[in-house]
């Protein structure tokens, strides 16, 4: 009998993970961005829809697929929409940190004038981004798996929430994602 209680108690805590959100991890895995961002956005729309707290993540994952697939110009209206929401939702810290992500990449990929955009935007959303020097360096936590176990999605360790010292909540789906 205890083994009949335990099998509907860990699926009642377990997250539901969308297919399509695990479809386009694995699209994007297997060298197709541009499907893969399309799912994305998909899963973006819906979630904004319903005040979904992973929209903001959703928008900026596509943007990036978008990149990925060559089309840096599309992909920059889905990092303003997601860095945007996340600014309203009054989380400016992770605007900041995801942000500087997003501009080294595009930096990295010669998209200047994208990042330039992206940055503008930025000034407009807060002005003087990027000049605060005072932010606290976050504390070194346990290493991650590179990739959320659960959906597929990249997990990054300075963009995730952090459960306890050794266990992160996946961004893109709501996985426990423990420590390496």
């Amino acid at each position: 009998m205890r083994r009949r209680m335990g099998r509907p108690l860990r699926r009642m805590l377990a997250p539901a993970i969308p297919p399509l959100l695990r479809r386009s991890n694995e699209l994007l895995s297997a060298g197709n961005p541009t499907e893969a961002a399309r799912g994305l956005e998909q899963l973006a729309r819906a979630a904004e829809a319903r005040g979904g707290r992973r929209a903001p993540t959703f928008y900026i994952h596509a943007g990036s697929a978008l990149v990925l697939a060559g089309r840096p110009a599309e992909a920059v209206d889905l990092f303003e929409r997601g860095l945007g929401l996340l600014a309203a939702r009054g989380r400016s810290h992770k605007v900041s940190v995801v942000a500087n992500r997003l501009l080294a990449e595009l930096l990295d990929r010669g998209l200047t004038a994208e990042s330039k955009h992206i940055t503008d935007y930025l000034n407009n959303l807060a002005p003087g981004f990027g000049s605060d020097a005072s932010d606290p360096l976050p504390q070194r936590k346990a290493p991650l798996p590179t990739h959320c176990p659960g959906c597929g999605a990249p997990v990054r360790p300075d963009e995730v929430e952090w459960l306890d010292d050794i266990t992160a909540e996946c961004a893109f789906c709501g996985s426990p994602v423990r420590a390496e």
